[in-house]
């Protein structure tokens, strides 16, 4: 069996010198697993466990969102968070294109080019995050100062109470 290529989301973090784990877990190919599935299937808190979300803003710019997988990214507060006036959700089919990642395999390192990027607070209140390691059926987890080494994040009140 040949050994699958590393996605950019484990290559800039070596490259970077960053300390990071891989965690494999099993899914119909082609399917994306919720994010809660992803936690119990790779044995991690869901609470830790974060998605990427990419949105489009008023101003036509696009907009990174690393939020806990089991909330709710709230629009208003990423808008405020990057200094506009609204962000909207970019649809599926336009993930790919942009990103170069599919729906459920997005993350927020190695993304085709860089777009300003906001991490939600909570995520400071762990050693170590998961996110998805840039393809369906891999997580990468680090600690989020880390992550911050190879993305640029502003940290922020993203989610809806």
């Amino acid at each position: 069996m040949a050994k699958e290529a590393k996605a950019n989301a484990m290559r800039m973090p070596e490259r970077a010198k960053v300390n990071y784990t891989a965690h494999e877990y099993s899914h119909e190919e082609g399917q994306a697993v919720d994010g809660a599935n992803v936690a119990r299937l790779t044995g991690q808190d869901p609470a830790r466990v974060f998605k990427t979300l990419v949105t489009q803003g008023a101003d036509h710019n696009y907009y990174v969102f690393v939020v806990p997988v089991l909330a709710e990214l709230d629009l208003k507060k990423a808008a405020a968070a990057v200094g506009e006036k609204a962000v909207a959700m970019l649809p599926a089919r336009e993930l790919l294109p942009l990103t170069g990642y599919v729906h459920g395999g997005c993350s927020p390192i190695g993304m085709r080019r860089p777009f300003p990027s906001a991490i939600d607070e909570p995520a400071d209140l762990f050693a170590r995050i998961a996110f998805s390691g840039g393809r369906l059926g891999c997580q990468v987890e680090m600690a989020p100062d880390d992550l911050a080494r190879i993305v640029p994040l502003v940290r922020a009140d993203l989610t809806v109470v």
